[in-house]
């Protein structure tokens, strides 16, 4: 069953006094997460059987990209982007969101698909290019002002292929991580972009077009890799094993000469880190301002961080909450105020916990006023019967790349007047997964669709997918929305 608006802004505020802040189960933190057993187990339900998600997506021929034809504009009329009259697989459900154009990771280049994260960069004549995840590298496309994406190469995984790949920029450098053994940080210049002839798409090196590489992981590997560009650093998060001296937790890498990255230190007191947002911080907590923050989400806290001496990293809370199942990501409400952040959870819908226990996905909001003790103050769940995976905001919107359920885009922008939840509201949303819809909930609980999306351009939303390819896709409507800033 799927929620009207107006319901599951009531929902929302109604049920948020179950969701709250909590101390660290100590025993259930070093049997499940500290050991690894929980991130094992998911990535298991994604490649290993009985639970095959990605396998069995293989094997049924979902990966096979080149089944999905190339689509151009589609408007959502009536709930509907029909692409292809009469073909169900081509016909996608909307609300005030458009389609502007489709190409499969065929067409982009990839003869294994499995697509996975993405970021954009501007350059300095307002051109907007995207580099974005596929199992077998790094594609890049611009972003044409009439909303077309144009394929202009690839730079090829580093060693192995591993559906896991990490993308943000720093400057006008990509920096690209992945789970595959041995992959190491890869550094590239989106300025060699500027002058391809996309007739002629360009395949570059792995190792000689990169401007730097960052060779000191454990493994090679790392899970996400988070840009403060403030400072100039990236870190490295989730970089197997937990048993290395930085216990998988961030690794700091001074960006200051992309061509020669280096590590000052990591912080390895809470282990393993899933994903982080790192910032010079502003806020409330004015003994902290100035210094740098990490936001950790580390499988079952939301962990602060002091980072600004990386040699001697503090922390500053470490804190659970009722429903967590497998802390994953968020994203600060407003960065150049930060007083709130919203978080998601991949594995509580999955697991039934409450308050996700209906497979509805629910964004937790935490008031983060004091650095030593944040606050969950509610929550707010989508319309969807999905899985959360990845949000970023923009003035105001939260861009949510849920799974099945594709793009979901709420206006947060009330938060700081009603932290409860109540007032978000959902602006749109596109769902780029139709092989579930005839479900009985409209949906399924699986790690199928949508892995990421980038709003951080003039008018369009880049959708990157698992099985099919990129979306690029524009709001109908923008006429609602705000800012997200401070009270008052």
């Amino acid at each position: 069953m799927l929620f009207p608006r107006a319901v599951l802004s009531v929902l929302a505020l109604a049920s948020c006094a179950f969701a709250h802040e909590m101390a660290v189960d100590a025993v259930k933190d070093a049997e499940l997460y500290k050991s690894g057993k929980m991130h094992e187990m998911i990535m298991a339900k994604k490649f290993v059987r009985p639970y095959y998600i990605f396998v069995f997506s293989k094997a049924a021929g979902a990966y096979k990209s080149e089944q999905y034809p190339e689509l151009g504009f589609v408007p959502c009329i009536d709930g509907l982007a029909t692409a292809i009259k009469g073909d169900a697989n081509n016909t996608f459900r909307c609300d005030n969101v458009d389609l502007y154009h489709f190409l499969s990771h065929s067409a982009l280049g990839s003869t294994t698909g499995e697509g996975s994260s993405s970021w954009g960069w501007t350059s300095d004549d307002g051109r907007e290019f995207i580099a974005f995840g596929q199992a077998d590298g790094a594609a890049f496309i611009e972003i044409l002002p009439e909303g077309k994406m144009s394929y202009l190469g690839r730079l090829p995984t580093y060693s192995v292929n591993a559906i896991w790949r990490e993308i943000r920029a720093y400057k006008h450098y990509m920096v690209i991580g992945s789970e595959a053994q041995g992959h190491n940080i890869q550094i590239f210049d989106m300025k060699k972009l500027l002058t391809i002839d996309p007739k002629k798409p360009v395949t570059f090196d792995k190792e000689k077009d990169c401007t730097g590489i960052f060779k000191d992981l454990p493994s090679g590997r790392s899970h996400t890799v988070s840009i403060n560009e403030a400072t100039g650093f990236a870190y490295a998060n989730g970089a197997a094993p937990r048993t290395s001296a930085c216990k998988a937790g961030l690794i700091a890498i001074d960006l200051s000469d992309p061509s020669n990255p280096t590590s000052p230190g990591c912080a390895s007191e809470d282990g393993y880190v899933h994903d982080a947002q790192c910032v010079v911080y502003n806020g409330p907590d004015t003994a902290y301002n100035g210094r740098e923050i990490c936001y950790g989400y580390n499988e079952d806290t939301l962990t602060i961080y002091d980072m600004t001496d990386k040699t001697a990293p503090a922390i500053l809370s470490r804190t659970s909450y009722t429903g967590a199942s497998y802390t994953h990501q968020g994203w600060l409400l407003d960065a150049t105020y930060q007083e709130y952040l919203l978080m998601d959870d991949e594995y509580d819908e999955y697991d039934g916990a409450a308050p996700a226990a209906d497979g509805h996905p629910v964004t937790y909001i935490w008031n983060i006023a004091n650095l030593s003790a944040p606050v969950q103050t509610g929550y707010y769940k989508s319309s969807a019967y999905s899985i959360d995976h990845n949000q970023y905001i923009k003035d105001g919107v939260s861009y949510q790349s849920n799974y099945g359920a594709g793009l979901r885009i709420y206006d947060v922008s009330s938060i700081p007047r009603d932290p409860t939840g109540g007032g978000v509201k959902e602006l749109g949303f596109f769902d780029v997964y139709p092989e579930d819809d005839g479900e009985v909930n409209g949906g399924v609980i699986d790690f199928v669709g949508s892995w990421s999306s980038f709003a951080y351009l003039k008018e369009y939303v880049f959708v990157n997918t698992i099985e099919r390819g990129a979306f690029l896709v524009k709001r109908t409507s923008t006429s609602s929305g705000g800012n997200g800033t401070r009270k008052g």
